[in-house]
């Protein structure tokens, strides 16, 4: 950051152009994610009408256990797990909700 004369703070431009870069992610990441629950929601009415129940623990550990395997540096496989697990837990969640108010 820059200090101006007035005691003002003016972000470098490189760091701008940084932060945007992550604001430009940030925008695709929440994209996929709600594609991710489209697809989450269609399951669920799959399920719904099959009587299936919601949770499925040993899919549900067998995609952790893939995506942590597919963790590559600076991500290690604890990180990819505490992501997923909450990406999951809110998914299954939506999922729930949807099928409630069917």
């Amino acid at each position: 950051m820059i200090r101006r004369y007035d005691g003002a703070v003016k972000a470098d431009p490189e760091l701008e152009t940084l932060r945007q870069a992550i604001d430009d992610i940030d925008s695709k990441i929440l994209e996929l994610v709600m594609a991710r629950v489209r697809v989450v929601l269609s399951v669920g009415e799959y399920k719904r009408k099959r009587g299936l129940a919601v949770y499925d623990p040993e899919r549900e550990r067998g995609l952790l256990d893939r995506l942590c395997s597919a963790a590559q540096p600076p991500l290690d496989r604890e990180t990819v797990r505490r992501i997923f697990e909450r990406l999951v837990d809110e998914s299954r969640r939506i999922e729930q909700r949807h099928i409630s108010t069917r």
